[in-house]
């Protein structure tokens, strides 16, 4: 049987293995997902809850050891990658209780109520930045839906999932929750399966072949699809604020976030008090390995990622930007602290996605500028304004899904994005229903 490897992202070397799912085995899989599907749907929102809480507080007994796997597997930090753990394992109870509040059937006027009904089988298909968090913030809504799920984890993380998914099912009903391992063959035999739905975090790309896929079924779907998120920095903005949000978005688990600044553009009056005090912070920082003291972040997943970045910083260097910090050319594994000016629309910094730890800046005379370039993108993931008076007023143009002033965007609503960021959405009430079958009963 086909073997999945696992690799340090700092050495490449292998860290252990698991089987890979093969396209012909994925009918059985599912076969078995929707038989415990049945029991499990049948079961009150109460109990389904009580059964999940209680295989949750298993994860307890590994949280050290799910730590140490999203460090060594994809290069995290191990005070994030503990953090991560602890939020998933912590908020488990929260996170159902409140997914059980969403789910509960709602009267329409004296005769009728709405009535959310499990869908079947849901695919997770999860990515590898935050392997434990964005897996469980998918996987837990469809399960207390009443659905079974079939997870489907980054191949640069399998031994992260493998360890979650087996933890938790020593106390789930059998085959309720179920794990395929693989790459992107393995995700297309699941998605092309007799399933009800998709929840997917990752790629543009992949997620119009997933679209394409699952249109034949009409299978539903909730897909997050990356982002290329903007800041515009006002005259009237606290700089200092400014700066600190822009090194720390930037630079947030090497810059492998979607919510991650990819591109600043900001007031020429300030601009140069701001690039100033952007380059000292990011100076600051420090790269290093997982299990070093004091440093900031780990080096970038896998050397596809790092080249990337490189074809980014070299494009730019290549069309006349400006390198306060850093340099187009770095050695694996990692990517320095690098800051950028003098982006223009036609570099790939400001198109595309960098994912890597950069900060791009550019200058502006007018904000109408600044905005219609902010929106000159297919993505519409998270946008951030600072600045006070009319703050506001440019908040209201951006085009994005979370929109937040003087802030991170994300966090107090569902996590939803505009344009190509986004088809559906997950998170709170709103968000925990998009797993179920809307159903209205007249009585």
């Amino acid at each position: 049987m086909p073997k999945l490897i696992s690799y340090d992202p700092i050495n490449r070397a292998p860290l252990g293995e698991v089987a890979v799912t093969q396209a012909p085995q994925m009918a059985a899989v599912v076969l078995r997902a929707q038989q415990a599907q049945k029991t499990w749907s049948a079961l009150s929102l109460e109990q389904r809850q009580q059964s999940v809480d209680k295989a949750y507080k298993g994860l307890a007994m590994v949280e050290d050891e799910l730590a140490l796997l999203i460090s060594q597997e994809m290069g995290k930090d191990h005070r994030r990658a503990t953090y991560e753990v602890a939020g998933t394992v912590q908020n488990a109870a929260y996170f159902t209780e409140e997914i059980v509040q969403a789910l509960k059937s709602t009267a329409i006027g004296n005769n009728a109520e709405m009535q959310y009904r499990s869908l079947g089988v849901v695919a997770v298909i999860s990515p590898w930045n935050y392997p434990l968090a964005m897996a469980n913030n998918l996987l837990l809504p469809a399960l207390i839906a009443g659905n079974s799920v079939v997870l489907k984890p980054s191949e640069e993380t399998p031994l992260v999932a493998e360890l979650f998914v087996s933890t938790l099912n020593k106390l789930l009903p059998e085959n309720v929750l179920q794990i395929v391992h693989g790459d992107a063959q393995t995700g297309k035999a699941l998605v092309a399966a007799d399933i009800n739905m998709v929840a997917f975090t990752g790629s543009l790309a992949a997620g119009k072949h997933i679209m394409a896929s699952a249109a034949p079924g009409l299978k539903r779907l909730v897909m997050e699809l990356g982002g290329n998120d903007p800041l515009i920095v006002m005259a009237n903005a606290d700089i200092n604020k400014a700066v600190q949000f822009a090194v720390a978005s930037s630079f947030e688990n090497a810059g492998q976030m979607c919510t991650s600044t990819e591109r600043i553009y900001v007031d020429e009056q300030v601009a140069d008090e701001f690039e100033q005090k952007v380059t000292a912070l990011a100076a600051r920082y420090q790269v290093g390995a997982w299990d070093q003291k004091h440093i900031n972040f780990g080096p970038l997943v896998n050397p596809k990622q790092h080249a990337h970045v490189l074809s980014q910083l070299n494009d730019a260097q290549a069309k006349g930007a400006t390198f306060l910090l850093g340099t187009h050319l770095y050695e694996l594994p990692y990517i320095q602290p690098t800051v950028v000016t003098g982006i223009t629309p036609n570099m790939l910094l400001e198109q595309d996605e960098t994912f890597g730890p950069v900060v791009a800046i550019s200058r502006f005379n007018k904000l109408s500028e600044a905005i219609e370039r902010a929106n000159a993108s297919p993505y519409g993931l998270g946008a951030v304004v600072f600045g006070h008076d009319g703050a506001n007023e440019v908040a209201e143009q951006m085009e994005a899904g979370m929109v937040a002033i003087n802030q991170g965007a994300g966090g107090l609503g569902p996590w939803v994005g505009a344009k190509q960021s986004g088809f559906g959405f997950h998170g709170t009430a709103a968000g925990h229903r998009q797993f179920t079958q809307l159903r209205i009963i007249n009585k």
